[in-house]
């Protein structure tokens, strides 16, 4: 997630406590399974029986339908146009994900949050309406290769394409050595924001405090120049 998406986040409604998911396969279970948890009441739709079934026995949803999301009237007669917040979690499928998604902006849902399976069926929701979509393969792809050629960065919060907020592990050259010893402003033009001390982070920790190995810092800056890091 970055900037481009802060619009769509913040038009959301922080007392709404319902949302619809349509598709409960791997990504639309999981998006049910953890609003759930969270205590959220969730209504899971799908148009495979079993699916439905199997949410229910498993408890990821308050209340589970078996519907065709293609079909306008049956999403209205389910009461699916209501809701403030809908995922369509339909991802493999991609004219039922589209069409998915025009009927609930056509049916006047607030904010259709759409998941995507390739750049063009990406293009193709937000130009049929999604207010925002999500595109796992793509993001779980980028991760890994990152996790892969840098393994000491654990956490990355892209701001936009050139500025990130990373948790990474300390780096050998900077053990024992005190924050502002490391000078992490003037040598690399990051600043530092948090630093984990007894498995807690410490926000804005003291320039004498000292990093140690093993322990995580997180530093904001551009990505140019967290890669000149020694990680």
């Amino acid at each position: 997630m970055n900037l481009s998406s802060l619009g769509f986040f913040r038009s959301l409604r922080k007392d709404n406590h319902q949302f619809a998911v349509v598709g409960l396969g791997r990504f639309g279970r999981a998006v049910c399974a953890t609003l759930h948890k969270l205590g959220y009441e969730v209504l899971g739709t799908d148009v495979d029986e079993k699916r439905v079934s199997d949410a229910l026995t498993d408890q990821i949803v308050g209340h589970a339908l078996q519907l065709d999301s293609t079909e306008p009237a049956a999403l209205k007669e389910a009461g699916i146009f209501e809701f403030d917040t809908v995922i369509v979690a339909i991802g493999n499928y991609i004219q039922e994900s589209i069409i998915t998604t025009l009927n609930m902006k056509e049916g006047g849902v607030p904010h259709v949050v759409a998941k995507a399976s390739s750049e063009v069926h990406q293009k193709l929701l937000l130009r049929v309406g999604a207010d925002h979509v999500v595109f796992p393969e793509f993001e779980a792809g980028c991760s890994l290769a990152r996790s892969l050629t840098k393994p000491s960065i654990l956490e990355r919060f892209d701001l936009d394409p050139d500025h990130s907020i990373v948790e990474l592990i300390v780096p050998d050259e900077f053990h024992g050595k005190t924050i502002s010893e490391l000078q992490l402003r003037n040598r690399y033009g990051l600043n530092l924001l948090a630093v984990s001390h007894d498995g807690k982070f410490q926000i804005n920790p003291y320039p004498t405090q000292r990093l140690e190995r093993g322990s995580a810092i997180v530093v904001i800056g551009c990505n140019k120049d967290i890669n000149r890091l020694p990680i």
